[in-house]
This record gives C-alpha cells, structure tokens and sequence, in this order.
C-alpha cells in the first residue's frame, strides 16, 4: 500500500492535520541529537512487523551512537490517510520529522511540492549504494536525476487460492490459469460449489486508494495487448494515454466479478480496511477462494504476528496472473515499494542519514526483507540461499520480477490513480457502464494533467 489522497475535501484534510501535528508534537527541531522517524504503522493492532523492526534498529543505533537518540513516530492509518497525514507534516518546519516512509509511488509528487531533500551528497559517501539493484535506485529518482530515497525492499503481485477450496469446487491443487477466462471459470465453479465462500477478491474503487489502482487494475491492464508498451504514459510524448480497449476490457473484468457476484459485497469491498480482513480472516479461515493480492501477505501470518499461520504455505497455493489471452510473456506482475526519505525541512538529516545506514547494512536488510516477506533489492542479499530459502513463496514472488512492470510515477500520477479508481467503482457499483467509466476517466485524466494526454 493508495489514491490521490492530498486531493481530498477540505474538511477531511483539515481533519487529518490536527491529527498529523498532534502526531509529529514540537517539530523535528526541538533536539538536535535526536532523530524523529515517522513511519506507517499497522492499523491492525496485533501487525507489530515495523514496530518491531524499528525497536531493534533503534536499539543498534542508540548503543553505537552515545548521546544521540531516536524517537518513532508512527502514523497509524489506512494507507490513503497515511500519506494525506504524512504531507501535512512535510509541510512545515514545526512538524517535519528527520526521516519519512514514502511509498515511491507519491515520491515525484512530493519532489515537485518541495517535500524532499536529494540525497546524493550522502549516497556518493556510502558504499552499500552500490549494492542496490537498478531498478530500485530508479524508483527513488527524480525527474531531475537526483535520489530522494533509499528503497528498502520490493514486491510483486499474483494470484493467491484456498486448495481446499479448491478441493471442494473440483479444481486442481496446482492451478495455474493461462488467460483471464481461466480465472474467472474458476470463480465462478467456486461460487457455484461451494456455498458461504468468497470466490475472488480484486480490490477495486477510492476506499481500497492504490490497492485498487496497482493490485487490481493495473495487473490487469498490463496484461492486455496495450500493455505491450506502457498502457498509461507515452514516454516518447511526454503525455498520459486515454482508455483504449485495454483499459475498458480491464474495467469489464472487474464489472464481472461485481455482476456476477463473484466478488466480496460491494460494501465490503468498499471498505477502506477490507485488505486487513483479507489476509486477517478470509484466506486464514478459508472463506475466500482466490485474492489478486501481494508478495507481502506472509507478513501476517508469522510467529509474533498475532495472526500466526504456520501452515499457509501447505493451505495455500500461488499463480502467476497471467495475460488477458495467454499471449506472450504469459504473465503479468506489478511492483512497487517504499523508501526511507529526508524531508527538505527536516532539522537533523545528517543524523537521519546515519540511521537510514544502520537499516540498511547488509544484515539488517535481511531481516526486514524475511519479516516483511519483501522481495530483496540488494544484490548481496538477493544471491544469498539463506534469503531465498527463509520463507515460503518469496522465490516465486522473487522470479516474478522477470514480468513486472512499474507505475508511471511522474507528478501527476496520483491523480491519475483516483481516476482509475473512480471508473472501477462506478462499475463495481453498477451506477456506470464500462463505455461510461472509461469517458469519465479520460474527463479526470484531462483535468489532473492539464489536458496532457494522447490517444493509442
């Protein structure tokens, strides 16, 4: 975890920054040997992955740093709220914290509302830099050329199902569909043979914020013939690309699951928590057949998680989601990721900086990539056996990267990914047609990019 959360009604942003300042106390200027870390926390009380990790680091740097101290401020929200509260922050002196948990996606926008400080000065000192993998560094790069983040992991997206689900409505325990008719046939044997189960979710509309954008939509459009090439943004152009057959082929897959009631309830779909149910409830207690969801769901189910679930990995199945009509490469993946940031108005970055090194030596990498079932984005960790073999799942998810694609992270890019989601949840709900959604994204996507677009 994701929408064009800044853009939200005034009263709600007006709401969430008391929140954020009462979050963030005096500002990040009221000790110069202390550094503030503002982070995402868990809005499932028993998810303590980042607390727990952070406690640890916290501990490390403290010991190896005598008279400096760290104080954690997390921010417990839904990811739509969560960067809506954290850019309030980013705002002012007074509340900016020392270091930010930025979800790369936001990290262009932010760069252009003056948010973030570059980072060169810092990384061109640091060895590890060097250890990063490419890709990743790229996703923390400015349109300006210049690094604002340092990435502390990856994912990938695929198709998760229940075997015994699978067991009960006829279908094979190594399901691996070729085309988007083999996955929704599936579904629908689901909810035809077994009764009080959901056959699939695919996270969808405004609430679910880029949980419906990347995890749903995209993982379908980029696997369309128009995914070929970028399906949203023509580089060569420089302008954002209106629907296309693809897009409206993407939003009939998601009128389907919600017509034909292979779906959650719309209402729960809707819901902007029903990602915590899912990997909570549903998929533990067996009541959902298939999720479209993400790498990162083992997170949940680890010892200390509160929602342990040692036998996932036996209960469990993975797909790749594969290409709208099994055309080449087959399948179809999406990543992301989140980075440690400098906020421009942060009052320590050098000290912010130096905790940003301890989270990320080789050794303390690894141990958040396996507590948060990341996917590595060092090189050094990645060829390591003792990374691959730590969980289950993290190498298909790992060999998945082979068919991922990223987001078109430019400015503009969070406001395109409202329009998405506006447009699946006018089908979702059934208030507009595919013809009708698609017409009113290309309206939105004229407006949130000053009428810089281009028709395929």
């Amino acid at each position: 975890m994701r929408p064009s959360f800044r853009f939200t009604a005034l009263f709600t942003l007006t709401a969430l920054t008391s929140t954020a300042l009462a979050a963030c106390g005096s500002g990040s200027g009221s000790d110069p040997d202390t550094v503030k870390v503002s982070f995402k926390q868990s809005t499932d009380n028993s998810i303590k992955v980042m607390d727990t990790y952070l406690a640890g680091i916290k501990k490390q740097f403290e010991k190896a740093n005598p008279g400096k101290k760290v104080e954690l401020v997390p921010i417990k929200a839904p990811d739509a709220e969560y960067y809506t509260k954290l850019q309030q922050m980013l705002r002012s002196p007074k509340t900016a914290p020392d270091l930010v948990y930025e979800d790369t996606f936001l990290i262009n926008s932010d760069i252009t509302s003056g948010y973030l400080k570059p980072l060169d000065p810092y990384l061109e000192k640091w060895k590890d830099w060097d250890q990063f993998i490419d890709t990743s560094k790229a996703a923390t790069e400015g349109e300006d050329g210049k690094t604002y983040g340092v990435p502390d992991g990856t994912d990938t997206r695929g198709l998760w199902f229940s075997k015994d689900v699978f067991a009960k409505a006829g279908l094979p325990a190594n399901w691996q569909p070729k085309t988007w008719d083999e996955v929704l046939d599936a579904a629908r044997a689901i909810k035809e043979k077994v009764p009080g189960v959901t056959p699939l979710n695919v996270y969808t509309g405004k609430p679910a914020g880029e949980a419906a954008t990347m995890q749903g939509f995209q993982m379908l459009l980029y696997g369309t013939n128009d995914g070929a090439s970028d399906p949203m943004y023509d580089k060569d152009t420089k302008k954002w690309i209106t629907a296309g057959k693809g897009f409206e082929d993407s939003l009939a897959f998601v009128e389907s699951v919600y017509k034909e009631k292979l779906g959650p309830e719309v209402s729960d779909a809707l819901d902007p928590n029903f990602g915590t149910k899912v990997r909570g409830e549903l998929l533990p207690q067996g009541k959902l057949g298939i999720a479209l969801d993400g790498s990162w769901l083992p997170q949940d189910w680890l010892e200390g998680s509160g929602h342990e679930w040692p036998e996932w990995s036996k209960e469990l199945g993975l797909a790749a989601m594969p290409t709208q009509h099994g055309q080449a490469p087959g399948r179809v993946s999406m990543s992301g990721g989140w980075a440690w940031s400098v906020p421009a108005k942060a009052a320590n970055p050098d000290l912010a900086f130096e905790f940003v090194k301890t989270m990320q030596t080789r050794a303390n990498a690894q141990k958040w990539y396996v507590a948060n079932s990341g996917i590595a984005v060092r090189e050094d960790v990645a060829n390591d056996p003792a990374y691959t073999a730590a969980q289950p799942g993290i190498k298909f998810f790992t060999d998945l990267v082979e068919s991922t694609h990223y987001r078109p992270a430019y400015p503009a890019y969070p406001k395109v990914s409202v329009a998405v989601q506006e447009a699946m949840e006018g089908v979702t709900t059934g208030d507009l047609s595919v013809e009708e959604a698609a017409r009113g994204y290309d309206e939105a996507l004229k407006e949130a990019t000053d009428n810089q677009v281009v028709s395929r």
